[in-house]
């Protein structure tokens, strides 16, 4: 096997991954905030191993600490809002809705790097509205779900915008350590304003440790390093693509674990699948924009 084949084939396994992240979010009992908490300090220790066994020099500027530190504030808040949305609604309901993050971007980048907005973003854009109009309409017991699904996307956009400058300069998986770290730091302060860092038990269940050991090594880093090496010789057009399927390995998933709780409405499917052709539609339109 070529290592083009090989590198498609950690992708997609890498991504399928990504979506088993909601299956294992609805499975622990836990509240999103510690989950987070747990996911964070389990991923940045066995990020760190890696770094040790490697002997990779994680060496960083002062200012490059502080900007990717306070990153890993929104990377959390992403995952919180995230997780939060699957305990409220269903696993299908929050992945469609962070697919709005195509949206979210498309808005975002053009105002953080002064890039123009282009025709075709405003077009896609306006699809995945349909989409989540659809998705409001004909789900409106997940109201609170869908938004916190939104604002989930909404904040996944913000640090992939700013990572997307980072990475110019910062080996990708280092930038991950960091902003995991910091994202651990962040989450601390709260649970201790809030109490639960101290007044919330640490004596999990067993099922509950299985899962948050799976979630922090395999579903992040793992899958963390694993999506960043296939980059070395897959195109970004290809990648994008493929990383699109999470939402469809999410919500299969899903349905194999949880059969009639994710049963939706005929309009849910309607409004998901407007969103997941515009999310798809979105690569192809870019890469041939960027090759017009």
């Amino acid at each position: 096997m070529d290592a083009n084949k090989k590198n498609l084939l950690i992708l997609h396994l890498t991504v399928f991954v990504w979506g088993f992240t909601g299956v294992l979010g609805k499975m622990i009992s836990i509240d999103a905030v510690p989950m987070v908490w747990y996911r964070v300090l389990i991923a940045s220790i066995t990020l760190f191993a890696w770094f040790s066994i490697t002997k990779t020099n994680i060496k960083i500027t002062k200012k490059q600490f502080i900007q990717l530190f306070l990153t890993g504030g929104i990377v959390a808040i992403h995952w919180i809002f995230f997780f939060h949305a699957i305990k409220v609604s269903t696993v299908s309901v929050t992945l469609v809705c962070l697919s709005s993050f195509t949206l979210f971007t498309a808005i975002l980048e053009p105002l953080i790097k002064k890039h123009p907005v282009y025709k075709g973003d405003i077009i896609i854009g306006l699809l995945i509205i349909v989409g989540i109009y659809m998705i409001f309409k004909f789900e409106s017991q997940y109201t609170l779900g869908i938004i916190f699904g939104l604002s989930a996307a909404f904040a996944a956009s913000i640090f992939s915008t700013i990572n997307s400058t980072f990475v110019q300069k910062i080996q990708p998986s280092i930038i991950g350590f960091y902003e995991l770290s910091g994202g651990l730091f962040w989450i601390t302060l709260y649970r201790f304003y809030d109490g639960s860092f101290l007044n919330v038990p640490f004596n999990l269940g067993t099922n509950d440790w299985i899962y948050l050991t799976i979630l922090g090594t395999l579903c992040t880093s793992v899958a963390y390093v694993a999506g960043v090496s296939v980059m070395k010789t897959l195109s970004a057009f290809r990648t994008a693509l493929v990383t699109n399927l999470e939402p469809v390995y999410g919500i299969l998933l899903a349905f194999i674990f949880f059969k009639d709780k994710e049963q939706m409405t005929t309009g849910f499917y309607i409004g998901a699948t407007i969103i997941l052709a515009s999310v798809f539609l979105y690569p192809i339109y870019k890469n041939k924009k960027n090759h017009a």
